[in-house]
């Protein structure tokens, strides 16, 4: 994740831009739409954003030109749906670039597409599914943010791959190349972030159990433990 600045090739670059556009801006109308009819979640909303920024800025380096580190993105997906993350996201990764030199301009289409789309999808899709099969709620917190950060970086592991193919493997061989890379410092990273999204969870239980009912974590015949 957080590719640098230039690594891409500008025809790569502008495809990921142009594949993340529509889903941010759908994100601004269903956030904007979801806030003007509940004013009372701005701050979450905010907590959702302040949680990526900070997890996100706890950067690894790595030798593929890009970065390891948590992602913070499955929090607010499971809060506000996997779409509201691509504009927070958006703003977390210009920042970033802007003040941290954590990634880049020419490449921030293809940081949100791995960090802010790829990885709030398959987080929020997780946590459905295993909310479907009961598991204990802190278990499903885990696994969804846990997978999202895993997507995440298999998602740049393949935006590097068909940037740079194996001259002799292709595509196959470098994605297992970047992916193994990855892979060292990932696996911790992101059982990290699956115990600390659970534990602001439990917290949520405890102090905000009425919002998180009305965004449809739990069902509102449920009482949460």
């Amino acid at each position: 994740m957080h590719i640098m600045e230039g690594f891409l090739p500008a025809g790569h670059a502008l495809g990921w831009s142009l594949a993340s556009a529509p889903v941010v801006a759908y994100g601004v109308y269903s956030l904007g739409k979801k806030v003007k009819k509940h004013p009372e979640y701005r701050m979450l909303l905010g907590v959702a954003a302040a949680f990526t920024f900070i997890l996100s800025a706890l950067k690894i380096p790595s030798v593929t030109g890009s970065s390891s580190h948590p992602t913070g993105t499955g929090f607010g997906a499971l809060l506000f749906g996997p779409t509201a993350m691509a504009p927070i996201g958006l703003v977390v990764l210009l920042f970033q670039a802007l003040l941290l030199a954590h990634g880049g301009l020419a490449t921030l289409g293809a940081n949100v597409f791995s960090m802010a789309i790829v990885g709030p999808f398959v987080a929020y899709g997780v946590f459905r599914l295993t909310r479907m099969l009961r598991l204990p709620f802190g278990m499903t917190v885990f696994l969804a943010a846990f997978s999202g950060n895993l997507m995440t970086y298999l998602t740049t592991s393949a935006q590097l791959a068909l940037a740079f193919p194996d001259p002799t493997g292709g595509f196959v061989a470098s994605f297992v190349k970047f992916a193994s890379i990855f892979a060292l410092t990932q696996l911790p990273l992101a059982i990290i972030e699956g115990l600390l999204t659970m534990l602001i969870f439990n917290a949520l239980t405890r102090f905000n159990p009425r919002e998180l009912r009305e965004l449809k974590i739990f069902p509102s015949s449920e009482v949460p433990s």
